[in-house]
């Protein structure tokens, strides 16, 4: 019996069928078909048995190596001249200076904070392969910096007499010489009707803060000229200082302490801090420490609103402050001489230096931390050397004294004496200024109240009895400012965002010290003294012996609790046995000392203990 074939199996296509016009594929093995070739063996329509021609064989030359795992073209080796060409870019040109960009040694030198004559302890591979990473990263930053170096094109102003002594130079002079925008920098504000006044500059050297005598508030973009808020507190003011930023800063009236926003809308008025006379806030701990007349000395977080300390400093009126910005330790002056050093973790002063045969009038301290100048009342002007020698390096007679003292970020000194302010210059940022010859000289309308540098500008801000002057003083600032830390020229997020990252780095204020290198080292003798203790408390010493490492059991008996249980029993028994050996140890000395050898019992020892 015939069957009939079913479509599609065997079955020749139409003609004109979509499948007769398809073209069969053609795969890279086979052969182009001609088309005599393709019709030269006509036949019946059935099942042909196709035949595969073998693949042809690669020669083993170059293109014979295997075949790669992850992708599917060949691997072919290549030469040395190709491997030392620069990769090309997406338009095919090359880069004319290949690698990473040089550093000078020098600059990377000068940035480099770890001290490579000191080797490596020989410590546990884990902490050394530690250390050598952080030592790698520390060299990768400083050499960063030093190519970095190039970028800042500003460099510090100076000021050139042409064999002329610079002291006899001039304001006037000064407004002359300079370019359009840097005369505008200097100006008078006549405020006699609310004088004398005291001053402070924002950390970014953008705003100005001034506070009146006689109740007078205000603060002010002073590049600009504009008025950010102005208010009479119809009460005296002794000192005024900003916080963190321009938005926020303190008023030292004549009972309270007050806080104000830029826009002069009274935020707090904080009662504990009573009669304070100074002011000095610290930006990297977030704490505002006052001075007051009844001689202690507090400290007030601003970010969480809470006093974290208050000393009593037991000298009488407080009325001479400023605060080291290396270590933020807080240098008070007293009417003995003497200077006291502070900080909040402890209650008694870090050191006291005999300054002067009389009373101070007032200290300043170096950016660096290094030198610390005083005044007194025997007309004296002297500084001091803070890196733990604590003695006087130079020393000058005025002739009326100054009342009023400041440092600029490159080590510039200002004198506030009477009507007349005096500058001294040194030999660079961290060297002392000479006092054998004046920098420069100007003359008010009023006596010195107050007296400050702005940061990152050539600019002296003085307040006197008639009001403020902005003098113009070459080479007193830092020319470059680092835009993540200080930017006079961020907007109000940006502002936001660095305040929610300083409060994230916010210093614990139990870290102020003398020395806050100290903090990264390791206090050994502590450390000894600790362990001593530890081995008489317990009676031997747990570190003398490794500690017992049970090893691992197969067929599900080596659990992780099973492995506790079993270091477990092991020291309890370690340490029964140490502490009846310390026991009888002890027995046998009380025994020794009781009853010497070779003495006759006698019925009294019943009483000896």
């Amino acid at each position: 019996m015939e069957t009939v074939p079913k479509p599609g199996r065997g079955v020749p296509p139409k003609k004109g069928s979509p499948q007769a016009r398809r073209k069969k594929p053609r795969r890279y093995w086979e052969e182009e078909t001609t088309p005599a070739a393709a019709g030269a063996a006509p036949g019946p329509p059935g099942k042909r048995a196709r035949t595969r021609e073998p693949r042809p064989q690669r020669s083993q030359g170059v293109h014979g190596a295997p075949k790669s795992r992850f992708c599917k073209k060949p691997r072919t080796p290549r030469s040395a001249p190709d491997r030392k060409k620069p990769p090309r870019t997406l338009s095919g040109a090359q880069d004319p200076f290949p690698g990473p960009a040089p550093a000078p040694v020098e600059g990377a030198r000068k940035f480099r904070r770890i001290d490579k004559s000191k080797t490596l302890p020989h410590s546990k591979p884990k902490t050394r392969s530690k250390l050598e990473t952080a030592e790698a990263q520390e060299e990768e930053a400083s050499v960063r910096a030093a190519r970095a170096e190039l970028l800042l094109a500003e460099e510090p102003g100076f000021l050139d007499g042409d064999g002329e002594d610079t002291a006899k130079i001039l304001q006037t002079d000064i407004v002359e010489a300079v370019d359009i925008a840097s005369a505008a920098k200097h100006f008078d504000l006549n405020l006699r009707q609310f004088g004398p006044y005291r001053l402070n500059y924002s950390r970014t050297g953008r705003h100005l803060a001034l506070g009146g005598r006689r109740g007078h508030v205000a603060a002010l973009d002073w590049v600009t000229k504009k008025l950010m808020c102005e208010i009479n507190v119809m009460e005296a003011v002794r000192d005024i200082h900003f916080l963190h930023s321009e938005a926020l800063f303190a008023v030292a009236q004549n009972r309270w302490l007050y806080i104000y926003d830029n826009q002069g809308i009274e935020l707090h008025c904080i009662r504990r801090c009573d009669r304070v006379t100074r002011l000095e806030f610290l930006p990297f701990h977030f704490l505002l420490a006052t001075a007051s007349e009844t001689g202690f000395l507090t400290y007030l977080d601003v970010s969480v609103g809470k006093i974290v300390s208050a000393l009593n400093a037991r000298a009488g009126r407080l009325s001479v402050m400023a605060q080291n910005p290396y270590n933020a330790v807080i240098h008070l002056g007293h009417s003995n001489g003497t200077v006291s050093l502070w900080s909040p973790a402890v209650k008694e002063p870090l050191a006291k230096i005999l300054c002067h045969r009389g009373g101070l009038r007032a200290v300043a301290v170096d950016p660096t931390g290094m030198y610390m100048a005083t005044s007194g009342l025997d007309h004296q002007l002297k500084i001091f050397d803070l890196r733990g020698t604590f003695q006087p390096l130079s020393a000058r007679t005025l002739p009326q004294g100054a009342g009023h003292l400041a440092f600029s970020q490159r080590g510039l000194l200002v004198a506030g004496m009477g009507d007349v302010v005096n500058i001294w210059a040194g030999q660079g940022k961290a060297s002392p200024p000479s006092l054998e010859q004046p920098y420069l000289t100007h003359r008010l309308s009023g006596h010195v109240h107050g007296l400050q540098f702005c940061p990152f500008e050539d600019v002296l801000g003085v307040g006197h009895g008639g009001g403020v002057t902005s003098m113009l003083v070459p080479g007193s600032a830092e020319p470059n400012f680092d835009g993540l830390e200080n930017n006079p020229y961020r907007s109000r997020k940006q502002r936001q965002e660095w305040e929610v990252k300083a409060l994230l780095e916010k210093v614990p204020a139990e870290l102020i010290c003398l020395d806050p290198r100290a903090l990264a080292e390791v206090d050994v003798v502590t450390l000894e003294q600790q362990k001593k203790e530890r081995i008489e408390r317990l009676g031997y010493d747990p570190d003398a012996k490794a500690a017992f490492q049970p090893k691992a059991k197969q067929k599900g008996r080596g659990s992780t609790a099973s492995l506790v249980k079993r270091k477990k029993k092991v020291m309890d028994q370690e340490h029964r046995d140490k502490v009846r050996q310390s026991l009888e140890q002890q027995q046998q000395q009380k025994q020794e000392t009781a009853k010497p050898s070779g003495a006759r019992p006698s019925a009294l020892d019943r009483f000896v203990r």
